[in-house]
């Protein structure tokens, strides 16, 4: 938590849209403490609360995403979660619009986790992911150990779980952890970029389209069909609905409700 006085742990930025969420401790690799913690779940709300916000991006400061859970902390019995939202505010309960991850330098151990409940990560050529949690007789149980082998083939991800060693963004593109690469000190940009194009899109499509996707999975086929007619039936009886068909027709940019 930060004293009175100093830099916020979390800071916040509208940007036509867009809510970009920065953990703010730069000289402690924006190792997450329960401020931290406490901030990122405020930001959440914030996003998922206003209609003007459509997309967020979480990024960290000087240069490195976060390092884990701040182990001074952690030594005087401080853990970085919010009951009911997980480690950093985010890993039990990502937002229900989309969040997008901007990496430069280090994503570990729980930095690397809270990437694991984003939808999208962008990263710099040079950024650096591991889950080192079993070098320390750890477990990695802000999410890694039971997402991760939904996320990428199960070798791959016993490998990064059971050997804790590091690997960088090309190998994390190639395993379809991160989607889009960028040149070092590019990634809070084309996140930013990336979020606009999503921000674009019709509000109520783009949440429900986020919930199947992410729901699916726990789905059977037959049950599925129905969970996802109860999902989109409103969005296609919505103002939002007859908003888009018209703006195509009319050849204009739509004019989202969010209704």
């Amino acid at each position: 938590m930060a004293e009175t006085g100093e830099a916020p742990e979390v800071l916040t930025e509208r940007r036509d849209g867009v809510l970009v969420i920065t953990l703010n401790r730069p000289a402690a690799k924006n190792a997450a403490t329960l401020g931290v913690a406490r901030g990122v779940a405020v930001a959440l709300d914030e996003l998922d609360a206003s209609d003007e916000l459509r997309v967020g991006v979480i990024t960290g400061a000087g240069g490195t995403f976060c390092a884990g859970m701040d182990l001074k902390g952690f030594l005087h019995d401080e853990y970085p979660m919010i009951e009911g939202r997980g480690f950093a505010g985010l890993t039990m309960a990502p937002p229900r619009k989309p969040l997008i991850a901007a990496v430069e330098g280090w994503a570990l151990a729980g930095g690397f986790e809270m990437l694991l409940a984003c939808d999208i990560v962008v990263a710099a050529e040079t950024a650096r992911f591991g889950v080192p949690e079993v070098r320390r007789a750890l477990v990695a149980a802000a999410g890694a150990a039971m997402l991760l082998p939904r996320r990428i083939p199960l070798g791959a991800a016993l490998e990064l779980l059971l050997t804790g060693d590091p690997i960088d963004a090309r190998r994390a593109h190639e395993l379809g952890i991160v989607q889009r690469l960028t040149p070092t000190g590019g990634a809070l940009d084309e996140a930013v970029a990336l979020a606009a194009t999503i921000a674009a899109n019709g509000p109520l499509a783009v949440a429900v389209t986020k919930q199947i996707a992410r729901s699916a999975g726990d789905w059977t086929v037959e049950d599925g069909w129905r969970r996802q007619d109860e999902l989109i039936n409103p969005v296609f009886a919505s103002e939002d609905a007859r908003e888009g068909a018209s703006a195509f027709a009319e050849k204009r940019t739509p004019v989202w409700k969010g209704r």
